[in-house]
């Protein structure tokens, strides 16, 4: 980490952050004055008004929460392996997963939608949550194989001579280090799961299974467009993550950096 001791350099280099942030901060900005044009806080009441946030917000919850669970569990096993265990063949495995970094959602599309038509789970949160964590897992799994590479490999063969197996040295001594990485894989497949848009609409096709994502469409239609109400819909879905963040921003910022160094 770079320290800067000058009191000029101190304030040029607040200068220059502040300036940085600009381009990120205007939007939100905009965005919450908008939700506040016309008849002010009178826009959120009439989205709550509607009858349907608390059902969106209850399955986006269930959603995210489902795919957190999934690349929590398969990304933390992943990274420990392809970082701490000899496996024949292991390096071949890892970049043919990180192919999958390349496939875009879209062309994805057609062939889950034909495979939950078979398995009957076409209009189930299974049918967005398996492929949200899919498509979260290289990622996360690069990450946290990155993280695991710095952890000392002392430590597991101490846990080893102690008489420790394998997952048990996972368990006890992997995983309590790795809770900054940890939280910043939950925080970001909690965004990208969260902020999910095109799964949900085609794949729940229920109006009671919907999620936040598709509330600004309920002031948009064929002879609507109420644009101050989509705006605080839109507020109002951001919420959580925010405050998701400010409760994981410690350890999401130390995971990331270290993952991504390492």
């Amino acid at each position: 980490m770079i320290k800067v001791r000058s009191p000029y350099r101190k304030a040029l280099l607040q200068i220059v952050l502040l300036i940085m942030t600009i381009p990120y901060v205007l939007p939100l900005i905009q965005m919450f004055l908008g939700s506040l044009g016309g008849t002010g806080i009178g826009n959120y009441i009439a989205v709550w008004n509607t009858g349907v946030v608390p059902t969106y917000f209850r399955n986006s919850i269930l959603i995210s929460a489902g795919v957190i669970i999934l690349v929590l569990a398969f990304a933390m096993t992943a990274g420990f392996g392809f970082a701490k265990l000899n496996i024949l063949g292991k390096e071949v495995f890892f970049w043919l997963m990180l192919v999958a970094l390349t496939l875009p959602e879209v062309i994805l599309l057609t062939p889950l939608f034909v495979t939950f038509q078979r398995l009957h789970l076409f209009n189930t949160f299974l049918s967005v949550i398996f492929p949200l964590a899919a498509l979260q897992l290289p990622f996360s799994v690069l990450l946290i194989r990155n993280y695991d590479k710095g952890i000392p490999n002392e430590l597991m063969e101490a846990a080893k001579i102690d008489g420790a197996t394998t997952a048990q040295a996972f368990w006890h001594v992997i995983l309590p280090l790795a809770k900054p990485i940890g939280s910043a894989v939950t925080m970001l497949t909690l965004i990208n799961s969260w902020n999910s848009y095109l799964l949900p609409l085609l794949f729940l096709q229920k109006p009671s299974m919907q999620t936040v994502t598709l509330l600004p469409q309920y002031f948009q239609g064929e002879f609507t467009n109420d644009q101050t109400k989509i705006l605080a819909a839109a507020v109002m879905t951001a919420v959580p993550e925010i405050i998701a963040y400010l409760c994981m921003q410690k350890n999401f910022e130390r995971g990331m950096s270290a993952g991504a160094l390492k």
